[in-house]
């Protein structure tokens, strides 16, 4: 084991020597390697006689026929084609040039290069550990904070344009949101209970509300006949029905609100949940269900323009429910707070959740360059910050929009009005295009309103870029972006929407070369079978073309040396 190991070192300097000397001799003495092989070409004219190689192969030459050059050339673009066709395949399999793969893998490091690190699996992030790349199925869906009201908004949108804004997939999504937040999954349900899982889960809305309306019918019904713990359970039934119409029915935001409120009232003897109620954790769902109404509660008077008035409520909500983050109750709250324009207590919230522990998403990290953009915006010209260069407050608000647009590139394009815009989806997906159109939908008017802010964005979102490795092996300040955004993006957006996409699956060097190459030799192929011996005159003439230029080295180089040297170094 001992000499095992101690002969590694020694085998292991000697091919990093030997790998140091080729890329040396590669980089910088070319020229060199040029120089020996035209002597070596010269010494060896006589001994291997390839003054008379050259006369046979012209010989040779003047008496192919034209069938020859017709098999040739077919020859040629149908391994050209078959070339193309791999390069292709293995290009929509795993997104890139499998010639250029094999070059970066195994040709790149003896030339000296930097060695992939793709085959593994990792990535490196900002302070140089290793960490494990994150994989497809982390590629979760999340629940859009600020989705608007179907009734009130999405429904107004397709009366208008006769378009849906919602997928089947995005409403199928809220509708097992909404079962497992409200109705549970208990092994006795009552019959209202199954009336509203089965209202969830309805396509149509008409039928959705009837089965609302059913639903407290029946609750109604029996509530004088019930005991109080199980009335609990009946008012959070008839308190989700209340909640149903309010987002499917109401066709303005005041109706909307006084449903939710009707809803909170009922639900008001939930808050003091009876002990079996604990032990069977329906607590959780009757919470779950009065931070919903509550929280919608503030986004209608939002909405309404009782700004003031919503951030108490949201501020009330997350002191109450601080476990809750994971609603993301604070997006809401930055959202309100700079339509306020009160920059200082986005900030105070920013402190708090722009932590590296936390999972980030678009709001915060663009709140934050808005933040840091607005402090200089107003006085940043490109041609000054070219010349002088930038100023410490100016490359905080740069590196904070760099940040930004690595965490979400799609955005900006909304921000600059480059894309239309469309309406938000219920289900967002972190990093991807749904995040980006629930961003700008909302935060649009907050950049327009700092000045300048918008054309510092302009002239260094892409500058991100050219930070980022490629093909996005390694993040610079996040993991890599993952490559699973497109494809539940065309699942949440719309069809009429053009899903945006990065990185853009740009066509490598060498598919454009094989198809270039199959193209230009299936066209030589074409002429050849159609003239023939025209086709054999130029290959004859650019045969001989290519042949003459070592004649006429050989011939240059007896002229300037004697023949005695030349004889004396072939004899040797």
């Amino acid at each position: 084991m001992e000499n095992t190991a101690g002969s590694n070192p020694q085998s292991n300097g000697f091919t990093e020597k030997l790998k140091s000397w080729l890329s040396w001799s590669w980089t910088y003495v070319c020229f060199i390697w040029f120089g020996m092989v035209l002597i070596m070409i010269y010494v060896l004219w006589s001994p291997l006689k390839l003054q008379e190689t050259l006369a046979s192969a012209s010989v040779f030459l003047n008496t192919l026929t034209p069938k020859f050059y017709v098999a040739l050339t077919g020859t040629s673009s149908l391994i050209s084609g078959l070339i193309l066709i791999f390069e292709w395949w293995y290009f929509r399999k795993y997104g890139t040039s499998f010639i250029e793969q094999v070059s970066v893998s195994h040709l790149r490091p003896l030339l000296g290069g930097v060695e992939s690190s793709s085959a593994t699996g990792l990535f490196t992030s900002i302070n140089g550990e290793t960490e494990p790349r994150p994989s497809v199925s982390e590629c979760k869906v999340w629940r859009n904070p600020l989705n608007l009201f179907r009734g009130a908004e999405y429904n107004r949108y397709t009366w208008v344009t006769g378009k849906e804004p919602l997928t089947y997939y995005d409403m199928n999504l809220s509708a097992q949101d909404h079962q497992t937040f409200f109705t549970g999954d208990t092994p006795q349900l009552r019959p209202e209970d199954a009336v509203m899982q089965k209202a969830w889960r309805e396509r149509n809305p008409q039928a959705r509300i009837r089965a609302a309306y059913q639903a407290l019918e029946m609750n109604q019904e029996s509530v004088f006949f019930l005991s109080t713990i199980i009335l609990n359970a009946v008012l959070m039934s008839c308190a989700a029905a209340y909640v149903l119409l309010a987002e499917e029915e109401a066709t303005t935001i005041t109706e909307a609100e006084r449903l939710f409120r009707k809803a909170l009232s009922i639900g008001k003897p939930l808050l003091r949940p009876t002990p079996s109620q604990q032990e069977s954790g329906s607590e959780h769902l009757d919470i779950n269900l009065l931070v919903y109404i509550k929280r919608r509660l503030a986004m209608c008077a939002r909405k309404l323009g009782r700004v003031k008035e919503a951030v108490k409520m949201m501020r009330d909500l997350m002191k109450e429910f601080p476990l809750l983050g994971m609603l993301n109750i604070h997006e809401n709250l930055l959202e309100a707070l700079l339509e306020l324009q009160a920059y200082a207590d986005v900030q105070a919230v920013l402190a708090k959740y722009d932590d590296i522990s936390l999972p980030k998403s678009a709001t915060i990290c663009y709140t934050s360059a808005l933040l840091k953009a607005r402090a200089v915006s107003d006085k940043f010209s490109p041609e000054a910050a070219s010349r002088r260069g930038l100023s410490s407050a100016e490359m905080n608000a740069v590196e904070a929009i760099h940040r930004a647009v690595e965490f979400n590139p799609h955005v900006p394009k909304y921000l600059l009005e480059m894309k239309s815009l469309i309406l938000p989806p219920e289900h967002i997906l972190k990093r991807g295009d749904s995040e980006a159109v629930a961003y700008a939908f909302f935060h649009l008017q907050h950049w327009k309103r700092a000045e300048g802010a918008l054309n510092l964005l302009h002239c260094t979102w892409e500058g991100t870029f050219r930070l980022i490795p490629y093909p996005l092996e390694k993040g610079h300040l996040f993991y890599p972006y993952p490559g699973c955004t497109e494809t539940a993006d065309r699942e949440l957006l719309p069809s009429f929407h053009e899903v945006s996409v990065y990185p853009k699956k740009e066509l490598p060097f060498f598919i454009l070369f094989t198809a270039g190459l199959c193209s230009f030799t299936a066209m030589l192929a074409m002429l050849t079978h159609q003239f023939p011996e025209l086709m054999g005159v130029f290959a004859k003439a650019f045969f001989s073309t290519l042949f003459a230029p070592l004649g006429f080295f050989a011939d240059k180089m007896e002229s300037f040396m004697p023949s005695s040297f030349w004889h004396q170094l072939t004899r040797i």
